[in-house]
């Protein structure tokens, strides 16, 4: 089978996925694209493949068959280590419940991603706060999480997602757990945020009204990818 090339000038490409769990088919010819600055939201029911997707566009997933190419380079034929690196520094991750480390305080969390890739402390969080600054959330950072609300942990989440300037962001449902106001502000700093980065975000979402942040959006349903054009 001849492989057509991925789209031109994309970052993070997906063609043909397949995937299954046991007698389960996740991924049926799954494709994916993404351009650097680009906010693609990944929409479709629970249990379409969406989440899937975005796991295996991670690296965190391998797919059965098919191919993802990330800068050019093909993650199949990266190592663990190689891919392991890569969430490290070039990929951010916001999930639905933030995932905060209860024990430590709100900056510690920020900062956990460059202490991860040996940054000194001082440093990691003087590039925290600026972070946490620019989410609005630079009062919180003694607190722990346990303190916060729900809104705030998630901006929280957001910053720790950036901080190493990732060159993509995988979102997914990032507003699931929170009250539609504060699922707005989060969209609105997440979107914000990681234009101004330069950042290609993917977010996946079964909500309208967080698709509507995205610039295009991909429908995910049994399996199989709709790119969708936006109606202006």
């Amino acid at each position: 089978m001849t492989r057509t090339a991925p789209p031109a000038g994309s970052l993070l490409a997906a063609q043909d996925l397949h995937k299954t769990y046991g007698p389960t088919t996740a991924l049926d010819g799954a494709e994916f694209s993404i351009h650097p600055g680009e906010v693609v939201a990944v929409m479709g029911p629970s249990g379409s493949g969406k989440s899937t997707l975005l796991h295996c566009l991670a690296g965190i997933v391998t797919p059965d068959s098919g191919s993802i190419t990330y800068d050019g380079r093909e993650l199949a034929t990266m190592g663990d280590a190689q891919r392991s690196a890569l969430r490290r520094s070039e990929f951010g991750f916001v999930f639905q419940f933030g995932q905060l480390v209860p024990e430590l305080t709100c900056v510690e969390n920020v900062a956990l991603p460059l202490r991860l890739n040996g940054t000194a402390r001082k440093e990691a969080e003087r590039t925290a706060l600026a972070w946490m600054e620019r989410l609005e959330v630079d009062d919180l950072a003694r607190k722990r999480p346990g303190e916060v609300s729900g809104g705030q942990g998630q901006r929280v989440a957001v910053a720790r997602a950036l901080v190493t300037d990732p060159r993509v962001l995988f979102a997914d449902e990032p507003t699931g757990a929170l009250d539609s106001l504060n699922g707005e502000r989060v969209m609105e700093l997440l979107t914000e945020a990681a234009r101004s980065a330069h950042a290609a975000v993917v977010l996946v979402t079964h909500e309208a009204r967080v698709a509507a942040y995205s610039d295009r959006e991909i429908v995910v349903r049994d399996g199989k990818s709709r790119d969708m054009e936006r109606v202006v």
